[in-house]
Order: C-alpha cells, then sequence, then structure tokens
C-alpha cells in the first residue's frame, strides 16, 4: 500500500511530535526505534518539498520578468 504523499507542513508537525515523543522517553526500545525510523522517513519527505522550493524559486529567480528584459550585461537595468 502506498503512503499518502504529505505536505511539508503536515510531515513537519508529525517530525516535531516525533522529536518530542523520542525526547519525553519511557519508552521501550522498539517504540523508541520505530519513532525514529518515521522521524527519519519524515524528514526525507521534509528535505524533498525544501529542495524542490529551491528549485521554483532558483528558476523564478533566473528568468526575467513578465515584460522585462535583462540588459545585455545580465543586468535587469
Amino acid at each position: 500500500m502506498a503512503e499518502e504523499k504529505l505536505t511539508y507542513e503536515q510531515a513537519r508537525d508529525e517530525l516535531a511530535d516525533v522529536v518530542r515523543r523520542l525526547e519525553a522517553g519511557g519508552l521501550t526500545l522498539e517504540e523508541s526505534l520505530a519513532l525514529w525510523e518515521r522521524g527519519e522517513k519524515l524528514a526525507g519527505v521534509c528535505e524533498e518539498w525544501l529542495e524542490g522550493a529551491r528549485a521554483r524559486l532558483a528558476a523564478a529567480m533566473a528568468k526575467p520578468a513578465e515584460g522585462e528584459e535583462a540588459a545585455s550585461d545580465g543586468t535587469p537595468f
């Protein structure tokens, strides 16, 4: 069964909860390991979202705004 695609905010909030639970202690070794593994997956989801956002921002910054033309020396003015 495929895991549902989490939004960045969902993954971040769940990761914060995992960290709080691990820091609180009182878990069995098996519970701690399961939470750690879930946290690693959630951190990966967050990193994927952030990488995508960086790429989109870089692409947006690389092209001139609609209606603008870059000067011959590469500056926008």
